[in-house]
């Protein structure tokens, strides 16, 4: 390296370090958010140009001579060898849904730093680490998923319990993001209408490009072409009433249009749906991300959210629970998740041509989303912190604008009438889940660089949209690699269903997903104080579970490349989110405080019950009161799963580093080693 480079890695070090710096240590101050983005510009730089090419060629020695399962199994359906750019943005699309958005602005009621800090370094020394080496590892291993790998590297049982903890947290997972879709898209043509133009553009896209007589470059500016029609179109339904009822649904019958999606994602040959929407989406995707950035530059608010506020104790107004180890579990998949792992060893392993393109897509997407997070959390703190409280806080308006003011953040109920008029809706009270949130902020910061009054109503909007948009196209690839799961699965039970290249296994295994997290997703939508609404809370919990489950078998496919002197690159964020994972579990379960614990929560609700004399609304607590014991069930049950999976991970762990110590000694010997030795490694 030339001694300029030196020096531009240098400023760009020192740039990033004031940045931190500031926003550490500045206190009774308003900071501009410009610093956020240059903390984070300058960690995504100094991260994937040194760490992860580091990762490539000293940890994992990527080979760009050696084949890849999408050259040696193209079957044209599942195996196909796919353009870079097209495999990234599919990738992209796959991992990024509403944990980059929704998490950092629920955990900004922490303040921006804690948030801030964690994304940073949660994203950059584990989640990125996370990405790349379960995708190196299923690449080696044909395209494997993550069950079938714990099952083979680590042991049989392990990978049953695997297997088993892996598909649970799946359907919940997916019947969760199916369901912020649907009530992101109920009763707005806008948005059904952009994300169906994309459905047939994909399909033309898929098709145009199979045949190899359309360039790359052509498809994509057809693709992008749409995509501008369907996004900026579907503001003028509303001129046209028989064609907007097309588009104008409630939320059943967009649960069913979802669960019919998924199902044709999941069966179709992934050329000719799946990656090219994916890709079409991440155009959107980090468009408008880039474009949040810029404004940022352009703009450059202030934050008006301290950078720690008094709710780090666990008193929080949004949620309960204290700053460690909840804003790891809020922030999900903008620092580690789990779900990327699913998506590393599912869908993006079977298209990638080259090892090569591990670090970029692998390492590369994670930063990226990184970014996300970071525009999120921007989102929400360069509001007034008593809208956003508001807006996040529920109950009656008197009596959150009551307890909103009382902890120290002054709002009224006219401040909160005039920005919903602001924003062209009715009201702004009791928009709790983050993804509101980060709309109005999005539009807060895109409506100043136009004078015209509607422009916050149409960004509002537009941000809406946007979200839905981001969040689907994670349960499309979701489904297809839930499928991959499920057949790994009913192998076991019966091969001809592990059999993922009969059309009739690959139906059935599609059928028997949806239909798991469709239903889910149903008695969501039917009652939206039960069914998936109830899980919700542990959703985060369960994504950052499966980064356990795939940092065991990152740590064990080390030991078992002779590369123990590297094992702190997975033991560090193994060990961290052991901590994280467990911590928040058992306070989910057993905190004695009712608004945290999912027990005590259930026992006040019983309390309550008993003293009410009207039997309806007391059949409704009890009702309620069973759903968190559910909740506190299905806790424990994956908490124990994956406390097995890493016990028994550790136990392998040490017969191998055993077994590796005695073949170094017999090596220092000078005596050889037969190929009968090594295949035991």
């Amino acid at each position: 390296m030339s001694i300029w480079k030196k020096l531009l890695w240098f400023g760009v070090a020192a740039l990033g370090t004031r940045a931190v710096a500031i926003l550490a240590l500045s206190r009774g101050e308003h900071i501009s958010a410009l610093w956020i983005v240059i903390a984070g510009f300058c960690a995504l730089s100094i991260s994937y140009r040194f760490y992860s090419k580091w990762l490539a060629t000293k940890v994992l020695v990527l080979n760009e001579e050696r084949a890849t399962p999408a050259v040696l199994q193209n079957d044209n359906k599942d195996y196909v060898p796919t353009n870079r750019w097209m495999v990234f943005g599919h990738h992209f699309a796959a991992i990024a849904g509403p944990g980059p958005l929704v998490g950092p602005v629920l955990a900004a009621q922490f303040g921006f730093l804690p948030g801030t800090l964690w994304i940073l370094i949660g994203a950059t020394l584990g989640g990125g680490v996370h990405d790349m080496i379960v995708l190196f590892a299923s690449i080696r291993r044909g395209g494997k998923t993550l069950g079938q790998m714990v099952k083979e590297e680590i042991g049989p049982g392990v990978g049953l319990l695997a297997l088993v903890s892996v598909l649970a947290i799946m359907i919940i997972l997916l019947a969760v993001l199916a369901l912020v879709v649907v009530q992101a898209l109920a009763q707005s043509p806008w948005g059904v209408f952009t994300i169906a133009v994309t459905i047939p553009l994909a399909l033309i896209m898929g098709i145009a490009l199979r045949t190899g007589k359309v360039s790359v470059v052509a498809i994509t500016i057809f693709g992008l072409l749409g995509l501008a029609f369907g996004v900026w179109g579907g503001q003028f339904l509303a001129h046209f009433p028989a064609i907007e009822a097309w588009f104008r649904h409630d939320q059943k019958w967009l649960a069913w249009a979802i669960m019919i999606y998924g199902l044709a994602a999941s069966i179709l040959p992934v050329w000719m749906l799946l990656t090219p929407r994916d890709y079409l989406s991440t155009f959107l995707k980090l468009g408008t991300v880039a474009m949040l950035a810029a404004a940022v530059v352009l703009i450059n608010p202030t934050l008006q959210m301290p950078a720690i506020t008094k709710f780090i104790d666990g008193s929080g107004l949004v949620f309960a629970g204290p700053v460690f180890p909840f804003v790891c579990i809020t922030i999900a998949c903008g620092a580690v998740s789990g779900f990327h792992s699913l998506i590393a060893s599912g869908t993006t392993p079977k298209m990638i041509r080259r090892e090569s393109r591990i670090r970029s897509i692998g390492y590369g997407a994670m930063v990226t989303e990184m970014m996300v997070a970071l525009m999120a959390m921007i989102a929400a703190c360069v509001l007034q912190p008593g809208e956003y409280f508001a807006i996040n806080t529920k109950g009656a308006p008197a009596e959150v604008i009551a307890k909103v003011s009382a902890v120290g953040f002054p709002v009224t109920e006219t401040q909160m009438q005039k920005l919903a008029a602001n924003l062209g809706e009715t009201t702004m009270f009791n928009r709790a889940g983050g993804a509101p949130t980060f709309a109005v902020g999005m539009a807060h910061m895109f409506s100043r660089v136009s004078a015209k009054p509607s422009a916050l109503a149409l960004w509002y909007h537009f941000a809406i949209m946007f979200e839905a948009l981001f969040i689907l196209t994670t349960i499309d690839a979701g489904t297809r690699v839930g499928r991959f799961l499920l057949q790994d699965f009913l192998g076991n039970l019966w091969r001809p269903l592990g059999n993922t290249r009969s059309w009739s296994a690959n139906f059935f295994s599609s059928v028997l997903l949806v239909a798991a997290w469709g239903w889910f997703l149903y008695e969501g939508v039917i009652d939206p104080l039960g069914g998936i609404n109830s899980l919700w809370p542990l959703f985060g919990l369960a994504n950052q579970l499966l980064s356990v489950v795939a940092l065991c078998l990152g740590t064990t496919l080390l030991i078992k490349m002779h590369k123990t002197k590297y094992l702190f690159v997975t033991l560090v964020p193994l060990c961290f989110m052991c901590a994280v994972t467990f911590s928040a579990g058992y306070l989910k379960v057993f905190s004695p405080d009712p608004r945290l614990g999912f027990l005590s929560g259930a026992q006040s609700l019983l309390r309550e019950a008993s003293g009410i004399a009207d039997p309806a609304k007391a059949a409704e607590l009890i009702r309620q009161a069973g759903v968190w014991r559910f909740d506190a069930f299905v806790a424990v049950f994956f908490l124990v799963l994956v406390l097995a999976i890493v016990l028994g991970s550790a136990r392998q762990w040490w017969q191998l580093i055993r077994r590796t110590r005695r073949v170094v000694l017999h090596e220092s010997e000078f005596v050889p080693i037969t190929p009968a030795q090594l295949a035991q490694f």
